[in-house]
């Protein structure tokens, strides 16, 4: 399974969550503080949302999730073969999941990440705290 992954920042969450869970006919997969994950069968995406008040309506990263932590490698593996600079993390807690993951960066400076989630966590990341302190805010 690959799927895009679209995050966005948004003003307010309960707000955000209401309006999406409508829009995709289907309820947050997980919900904590300042921050929401959808996993969207149709069309395949998984939608995060993170509170960032005075930020909303924009975008603020893009990512692919893939099934394994072998998968991870082998995109580090084909990108690298491109010349694409890779910036790995690996074993690392982000958006409250320990991750595999790799990030680039486009042309533009657009934010993409390569990940999959290896188990879930109680905190948002490596050294807890909230989306303030975001591991993959852009």
């Amino acid at each position: 399974m690959f799927r895009v992954q679209l995050a966005l920042n948004v003003d307010d969450l309960g707000e955000a969550i209401a309006f999406y869970s409508k829009l995709f006919d289907t309820e947050p997969a997980k919900v904590k503080p300042g921050y929401a994950n959808f996993a969207i069968a149709e069309p395949p995406l998984k939608l995060v949302l993170f509170e960032n008040p005075g930020h909303g309506g924009t975008l603020n990263h893009l990512g692919v999730e893939v099934s394994s932590a072998d998968d991870v490698h082998a995109e580090i593996g084909r990108l690298g073969a491109h010349g694409i600079f890779t910036d790995e993390e690996m074993n690392t807690t982000c958006c409250f999941a320990a991750q595999d993951k790799v990030w680039v960066t486009a042309p533009g400076g657009e934010r993409w990440e390569v990940y999959t989630v290896l188990a879930d966590s109680d905190t948002f990341g490596a050294a807890g705290g909230d989306a303030e302190e975001a591991c993959c805010q852009a």
